[in-house]
């Protein structure tokens, strides 16, 4: 792999990625290069339909079929980090379905805006969040990965589910669409003209609210996968996991308000997240029982805990 491929992978996954990024540095050295060529794959064919509205559907579905025949291998593009991707296919034995599904859930992006049921959202997912998971495992080189592969599929929607609920009012701002499934908006009496005009009701916050407990569901089966991951990429992995959930506390501190504000992370909490995941990873060494301690997940019995055993609160 060229250097300067690495280094655009590099720069895109730091730019657009920010909580992932804090977890992918903490990624063994054997795959950390291939990490930052896949998230910058998955970057610049999601740019083609997020930065692209200027252009014809036509326009952005052909550049998307570009983009899929050179990651398989099967044409020519003049994208340094595309040809590397095509690399790291070949080399982890990413299988070609994986591939596929991401680029097909980018297609539907350039037609769908809304979505009637989770079941229809969910097959968006699979290509935009599970096939992301799948591609993920290959390149970690799980020694069982059948079993690894349904936890990371469902890890992955699970922060795919937390970006959309924390970019909500950006979605519809910047892009026109609602990734919030329509039957739980009619389910808590919410119509979408209430997202577009930016109408925070308690009706949208109990939408809100509803739609954070599906996520943490997928949270807790997703980390009880992380224990048939190599040892080396464990905590990396429990780490983005921790990070991405820490958004729901925010959520639940701005009373479920996605629409007045967008809950972010700073890079201290960023900070103090990755100091007592790492404590309590030292402690434990197991995934299922940190996630419980450090993350803002609710337990089966409620919420985690906030002190942790002896180390300090930066509040």
């Amino acid at each position: 792999m060229k250097d300067s491929q690495f280094a655009q992978g590099k720069a895109i996954h730091k730019e657009t990625g920010q909580t992932f990024y804090y977890a992918t540095r903490l990624l063994p050295e054997r795959i950390r290069e291939q990490t930052y060529i896949l998230y910058g794959f998955f970057r610049i064919a999601d740019e083609v339909v997020d930065n692209g509205a200027e252009l014809p559907a036509a326009d952005q579905r052909a550049q998307l079929e570009e983009i899929r025949a050179a990651a398989l291998g099967e044409g020519d593009i003049d994208e340094p980090v595309i040809e590397a991707f095509d690399t790291v296919r070949e080399q982890a034995g990413i299988a070609e379905e994986e591939v596929n599904k991401f680029i097909d859930a980018m297609l539907m992006d350039i037609d769908t805006d809304r979505y009637q049921t989770y079941e229809e959202l969910e097959e968006y997912m699979r290509g935009s969040a599970a096939a992301v998971g799948n591609m993920m495992t290959s390149v970690m080189d799980a020694d069982r990965p059948e079993r690894a592969r349904p936890h990371a599929m469902a890890l992955g929607e699970a922060f795919q589910l937390t970006n959309f609920i924390r970019d909500v009012r950006e979605d519809i701002r910047e892009l026109d669409r609602i990734y919030l499934p329509l039957e739980t908006l009619e389910q808590y009496g919410v119509t979408p003209d209430q997202i577009e005009r930016e109408e925070c009701t308690p009706e949208f916050r109990r939408a809100i609210q509803s739609e954070l407990r599906r996520t943490e569901n997928l949270y807790r089966e997703g980390v009880k996968g992380i224990e048939h991951l190599p040892e080396d990429c464990q905590f990396a992995v429990l780490l983005a996991a921790v990070l991405y959930a820490e958004h729901h506390k925010l959520v639940r501190e701005q009373n479920f308000d996605v629409l007045s504000s967008r809950p972010e992370l700073s890079r201290a909490r960023k900070l103090w997240m990755v100091a007592r995941t790492w404590w309590n990873w030292r402690r434990y060494g197991d995934p299922v029982t940190v996630f419980r301690k450090v993350s803002a997940i609710p337990t089966d019995e409620g919420y985690s805990e906030e002190a942790e055993h002896g180390v300090p609160s930066p509040e």
